[in-house]
């Protein structure tokens, strides 16, 4: 349809990259487009940490459970949730800084925000990236290696650099699943995924040569058959958001 939708439905996760690093002016135009994304009431409440230092991506590799290419990529972006500038900016406007389960979903929401952004822009450059979700596994490790003050979490990482491989297209669940017009309508979303294991079978047939055969909700039940990270709850809270 245009230039900007073909670049979205192109989006692949990339995982192996070349060793070229990031240009500065192309970091820059990368978090000037993050910073452009849409934020609540314009409270920004995020902070965006590069790792280039190849000991800090080694660590921040290890601690996101030893995936290689957060050492490999030439850029390492970590998005934190950010209340630590808003509370300083209240107190010393003479104010109570209050926070609590909508100020740290807010702060959480731009982060992801800025991060999509920051993700096309990077594709739009010819450059590849990848979520890393992981770097929640040791979030007081992660912490301690980027300094995080009180107030502050690791959302999560991005891989950005140069693509060294040409992964496929991954299919996604049909759009009678997830757009319903005016109201939700669970008939609509439950064909939707009916049709999607069928369509995740087939796939995961061809990518691996008959090696395995699975369906996305066989998937979503194995990840979700006990808590996922059920340390975030207590790391959140010794960094001192109040989720109330």
């Amino acid at each position: 349809m245009n230039s900007v939708i073909d670049l979205l439905t192109r989006h692949r996760s990339i995982r192996k990259f070349k060793p070229d690093p990031i240009p500065g002016d192309q970091l820059q135009a990368i978090i000037a487009s993050a910073q452009m994304a849409s934020t609540s009431s314009s409270v920004q409440a995020y902070t965006i940490i590069a790792a280039t230092d190849p000991a800090l991506k080694k660590e921040l590799a290890r601690l996101a459970g030893n995936q290689a290419y957060v050492e490999q990529c030439g850029l390492f972006l970590v998005f934190c949730a950010d209340l630590n500038r808003l509370r300083k900016a209240t107190e010393q406007s003479g104010e109570v800084f209050h926070q609590n389960t909508e100020s740290f979903l807010v702060a959480s929401m731009d982060a992801a925000l800025a991060a999509q952004n920051a993700a096309i822009a990077a594709e739009s450059l010819g450059l590849g990236i990848c979520y890393i979700g992981g770097i929640r596994n040791n979030p007081d490790g992660v912490a301690e290696a980027l300094k995080l003050p009180e107030l502050v979490y690791p959302v999560f990482g991005m891989c950005v650099g140069v693509p060294d491989q040409e992964p496929s297209l991954r299919p996604r669940l049909p759009q009678t699943a997830v757009l319903h017009e005016n109201g939700y309508q669970s008939d609509r979303s439950d064909e939707g995924v009916r049709r999607y294991d069928e369509t995740t079978r087939k796939y995961y047939e061809e990518r691996t040569g008959g090696k395995q055969s699975i369906t996305w909700s066989r998937s979503m039940a194995d990840k979700y058959r006990q808590p996922v990270r059920a340390h975030l709850k207590p790391f959140l809270e010794k960094q001192g958001f109040r989720l109330e």
